[in-house]
């Protein structure tokens, strides 16, 4: 298949759209790898639509390789390396997520396609009109393919991308053993749940329609708030349906509810609480690592003997709560919440917050929650009670300096190298 198009515009054209692709695959990719269990999540979530819940052994290694292969052909597109590969595997990639997102749009199986994480969360209808934009620019990379500008030798372009793999991979497995070193998510330190929960004042309430279902003489019919039938017109009311015709505000949090072992919402009494508060996070108890559970009771001890309240929240049924405690000798008090919250708050089976009035001061995940040696003095008089400052900012600019630094200085050596290879020519003409 050929274009007729001028050499120089399509030199032009195709770098435009390899640089916008590859940037949109790299950030795609890498926003991915900070947070490999909520991508695996996301696996889990598209296996059960599909109908492949056998499959979710496989969703965590499927997270990594996602992002990898995202983020590696991003690379390539931007340093131009392995050029017709590339090309095809762009193209390839973006035919398949094209008709993925356009079923996903129709039928709805999962409403976020997570194709950004949760660093930009999108429609899928979203998606599919970004898809079809991008699919023209991809299918003109591969048929120009020669005419993208390469940074690097033929000899050097294996070392781009493995150390390009080492990054992404170094990346995703960090943030797997520990937490993402970026946080996306409305339960990030130093954010107030209770002013995250709060819908303002004037904003956008959500629209319902409810229908009434009547019936008389055997026969049922629905009828709407304006015309339901009035006592004593022979209609029987038989059921009820709501649905909603207009989204309104959602805030942030939405969903945040804590429930005692009595059953009690003890939701504001926690986020009300002027003193510290640790929350242990175990979304699945049956599944939570107890490598670290000596730990834990030393920081449930050390909170009892400073006053501090300590809960572990979970989405377990009573029989795995009582079998946990039995295991690991917990005496600390359990309360229940919704899975997908737990799993949202903190990317880690089991996981710890500290709280106090409503903001969240720090998080640890279970290889990194506090040891005796920390638990010397009280949290005022402690490194731990200080909200861990996020600068978001600092840290996407040091592990851009990760990434870009060694490949500038492979691309000079490499220049280098080929200009010293050249005079060496010119010396023996």
């Amino acid at each position: 298949m050929k274009i007729n198009v001028p050499k120089k515009y399509r030199k032009l054209s195709v770098e435009i759209f390899r640089i916008v692709i590859g940037l949109l695959f790299v950030f795609s990719g890498f926003v991915k790898a900070v947070d490999p269990l909520g991508s695996t999540y996301k696996f889990t979530d598209y296996f059960g639509a599909f109908g492949f819940g056998f499959l979710d052994f496989a969703a965590l290694p499927a997270a990594f390789l996602l992002s990898a292969f995202e983020f590696l052909l991003g690379l390539s597109l931007l340093c131009g390396i392995y050029r017709k590969i590339t090309g095809f595997l762009t193209l390839l990639f973006m035919g398949f997520m094209t008709c993925l997102t356009l079923y996903l749009a129709i039928a709805n199986p999962v409403t976020d396609c997570g194709c950004f994480g949760d660093a930009i969360i999108i429609s899928n209808w979203q998606t599919f009109f970004k898809n079809i934009i991008i699919l023209p620019c991809s299918i003109l990379v591969f048929l120009w393919h020669k005419e993208i500008t390469s940074f690097f030798s033929k000899k050097s372009r294996s070392l781009v991308f493995l150390y390009g793999l080492i990054f992404i991979l170094g990346v995703s497995f960090y943030c797997y053993l520990y937490l993402p070193v970026l946080d996306f998510r409305p339960y990030k330190i130093g954010n107030n749940i209770k002013e995250l929960m709060e819908i303002p004042e004037g904003a956008e309430t959500a629209v319902y329609e409810t229908t009434f279902i009547y019936e008389k003489e055997g026969v049922q019919q629905e009828f709407t708030l304006d015309n339901y039938p009035k006592d004593g017109s022979g209609w029987t009311f038989v059921d009820s349906k709501s649905k909603q015709i207009k989204k309104g505000y959602e805030p942030p949090i939405h969903d945040f509810i804590i429930n005692d072992e009595d059953g009690y919402d003890i939701t504001n009494d926690i986020l009300a609480n002027e003193n510290y508060t640790f929350l242990m996070v175990a979304h699945k108890l049956e599944k939570a690592s107890d490598s670290y559970i000596d730990k834990i009771n030393e920081l449930y001890d050390y909170s009892q003997r400073n006053g501090y309240d300590f809960y572990c929240l979970t989405s377990s049924l009573s029989e795995v709560i009582k079998e946990w405690t039995e295991n690991t000798g917990a005496e600390y008090p359990f309360c229940t919440a919704d899975d997908i919250t737990l799993k949202t708050i903190i990317r880690s089976n089991p996981g710890l917050l500290l709280i106090k009035d409503a903001v969240i001061l720090n998080k640890w995940s279970d290889r990194k929650i506090p040891g005796e040696k920390e638990l010397t003095s009280p949290l005022e008089e402690s490194s731990l009670e200080a909200v861990a400052q996020s600068n978001d900012g600092e840290k996407i600019f040091i592990l851009s300096l990760i990434l870009v630094i060694p490949l500038l200085l492979l691309s000079f050596a490499d220049w280098n190298g080929r200009r010293m290879e050249n005079k060496k020519k010119n010396r023996n003409k």
